[in-house]
Order: structure tokens, then sequence, then C-alpha cells
């Protein structure tokens, strides 16, 4: 089985601790806990007709700039969970920054986008135009919910294979 460092990242407040928590444990809970530095996780991701995969899943602190710190937890990356909040369309912005500042640093690594709260779709600010011109621009973008968990293996999986 392979390992790989797969590293979470977007702006305050977008779901990734909760992302994290639902994939690894299939947990969610209402209460709001901010990640200080990183928190580290794994995940093992067995198709029934690929190798399997164990993702060392680094959920690093919220940003809409990285500073030294997160920059070097980016190190050696294989790949990056990227997460915005389809009720916040700032948080786009902050995602690209943090993409385009990641790849400057170590190059191009695979990613996928999750636009996150799909369970809250009535209170969101994205529209289908936007969310189009985010595929568009080479992101694999995928409607997530860390609450009921919806959508959220299967962007995994779909990064795995951009990862092999």
């Amino acid at each position: 089985m392979s390992t790989r460092k797969v590293c979470v990242i977007g702006d305050f407040g977008v779901g990734k601790t909760s992302t994290v928590a639902r994939v690894v444990h299939n947990v969610f809970s209402e209460k709001y806990l901010t990640t200080v530095g990183v928190k580290i996780d794994t995940y093992v991701h067995a198709p029934a007709d690929a190798p399997a995969q164990k993702l060392v899943i680094w959920d690093i602190a919220g940003a809409d700039r990285f500073g030294s710190a997160e920059m070097n937890y980016l190190r050696g990356a294989h790949g990056y969970v990227v997460v915005i909040d389809g009720t916040r369309p700032d948080t786009v912005a902050a995602a690209q920054q943090l993409l385009a500042d990641a790849a400057r640093r170590y190059g191009e690594v695979p990613f996928v986008t999750l636009v996150n709260k799909n369970d809250l779709t009535a209170e969101w600010q994205l529209s289908d135009d936007e969310l189009d011109a985010l595929s568009g621009s080479g992101h694999a973008v995928f409607k997530t919910s860390a609450l009921s968990g919806s959508g959220v293996a299967d962007a995994l999986a779909h990064l795995c294979e951009r990862m092999r």
C-alpha cells in the first residue's frame, strides 16, 4: 500500500476540520474548533479495482494567505484538498491564492476542490456559472457536506486517482 501526504487547505471556517472528521471518523460536531497549526489524521482509500492508498491528511489552519509555518507544512505533499464555502464567495479567491502560493513554492500537485456546505444550498452565494468557471480553470469541483458526508469520499477517490 502506498502512502500519500495530502494537505487540506482553505480559508477560516470553510469546514476543513469537519470534512476531515467526517471522512476519517464518520462524525460531525456542531462545535466550531479552530485548528492551530496542523492536525494530522490517516485515511485508507481501498477501491475494489486498484491498490489501496493510505492518505496522511494534514489539516492546516485556515488562512487566506500562507505564513512561513503553513508553507512548510505543504512540503512533500502529493496532493491538496482545497475547501471553499458555498455560502461565502470570498473563500474562492482565498483558495485560488493559496493554490498559487503553494505552486510557486513547491510546483504543481494534483488537487480537488470541495465546495462545502452543500446541505445549505438555499444559503449558497456561488452560482453555477462560478462553479463552471472553477471547473474550466482546472479544478475538479465536488459539492460536499461535512454534515452529511455527501461527496467527500468521491472527492478523495478522485484525488487518489490523480495521485497514482
